[in-house]
């Protein structure tokens, strides 16, 4: 699967319901945000609060472009829970979090704009 970063790219193929119901993308906040220098893009390691459905995780971010942990902590995101543990150099990563490319292709975290509680489930 090639990710497409082309805003102007056509949609990804059709997909049933069923195909999206299986993919869990939950809130969480993150509790911890710390400079991750070993990895090959600019990267964050992130300690997330998902609640107590799925506990706290930990999560790579290629987001040091355009965030600094301080600007991190406290700040909502949506995540990927049900992917397979990815070990990132020495890192372990629990959980994919998301977001969109801007014009430069730096991420841009995806958040709700709204209060939602840790462990609220995308739909």
């Amino acid at each position: 699967m090639h990710l497409v970063h082309d805003p102007a790219a056509p949609p990804a193929e059709t997909i049933t319901f069923a195909d999206f119901l299986r993919v869990d993308i939950r809130a969480g906040r993150i509790i911890r945000a710390e400079p991750f220098p070993e990895a090959r893009k600019p990267s964050h390691k992130l300690t997330i609060d998902f609640g107590p459905g799925v506990g706290v995780k930990r999560s790579s971010a290629q987001i040091a472009a355009q965030y600094t942990p301080e600007m991190l902590e406290g700040r909502m995101v949506a995540a990927v829970v049900n992917f397979p543990p990815r070990q990132i150099g020495r890192f372990m990563s629990e959980v994919l979090t998301v977001g969109f490319p801007d014009a430069e292709g730096r991420v841009v975290l995806f958040q709700p704009d709204s209060a939602v509680p840790p462990g609220a489930r995308l739909f």
